[in-house]
């Protein structure tokens, strides 16, 4: 189990992604949260001291430990929170649908609050059951803003076909950086050992040859004329040709959050 916490000031600016702006534009959409490599705490601190992180965003890869509904799962390690379950409550504007236990993680940023039942309800639209979740009044919960699916390298590389066009988080190694502004992710166990092309956000946040990312975004094969139709890409002429040639029909990954790993 990987479990990484992210701490970021609510009021704090929204941190960009990668400097690409002037190569393409994608279409607008609820904006990720992006913790800096500064915001990084551990999980130690945070299980020290919990109640200087309520009102704090902080960024989780954890396997779903049990489902309370269908917006609501409950995550949970021994070695972690004393081995209580911590809720977890999709306040996104996004569907998602929660793995089942035991199988793919989840990664979940949000803020960390109390729970109170009245509160969320009125803060967030949120219909909750008392029935459901009046065990878990006052105690830590995370008001998930952006959640993905956060499969083990080796399970996209067996069957990248699973997981198109669905938002995931993935990590690796940056292989190449691009004078175009797009990066290549190394990863032994990606697609035959070939690099994975990633294709950043607009922002202002650069990636380093040989820096190792987290990033979230969709996994797709890559059409040119799909590719083309849904995104306002200004590539010029030779880097449309090298793409095309390299990797048309191959999945690429369209990344919405570009941020370094916890993981050293």
């Amino acid at each position: 189990m990987n479990i990484r916490f992210s701490k970021t000031n609510k009021k704090t600016a929204a941190l960009g992604l990668l400097a690409a702006a002037s190569l393409f534009v994608l279409p607008a959409c609820s904006e990720p949260t992006t913790p800096s490599e500064e915001a990084n705490v551990t999980s130690e601190e945070l299980v020290e001291d919990t109640a200087s992180y309520v009102g704090e965003e902080v960024t989780i890869r954890s396997e779903v430990e049990e489902t309370v509904d269908e917006s609501s799962f409950l995550i949970a390690d021994d070695d972690y929170f004393d081995g209580e379950a911590i809720l977890v409550i999709n306040a996104s504007t996004e569907p998602f649908v929660i793995p089942e236990v035991g199988d793919t993680q989840v990664q979940v940023t949000g803020e960390v609050e109390t729970f109170a039942m009245s509160t969320v309800t009125e803060e967030y639209g949120i219909e909750l059951s008392e029935e459901l979740f009046e065990e878990y009044e006052a105690k830590p919960v995370i008001i998930a803003q952006s959640l993905a699916l956060a499969p083990d390298v080796g399970d996209v590389a067996a069957d990248p076909e699973a997981y198109y066009n669905q938002r995931i988080a993935l990590e690796g190694e940056v292989e190449e950086v691009l004078e175009s502004g797009l990066f290549k992710m190394d990863e032994e166990e990606l697609f035959g050992g070939e690099d994975l092309l990633v294709i950043p956000a607009d922002g202002s946040q650069t990636v380093e040859d040989g820096g190792v990312i987290a990033m979230t975004g969709v996994l797709r094969p890559y059409i040119s004329a799909e590719f083309e139709r849904d995104y306002d890409l200004e590539w010029d002429l030779d880097v449309t040709q090298e793409i095309e040639a390299e990797y048309e029909q191959k999945p690429v990954f369209v990344a919405d959050g570009v941020y370094p790993s916890a993981v050293e």
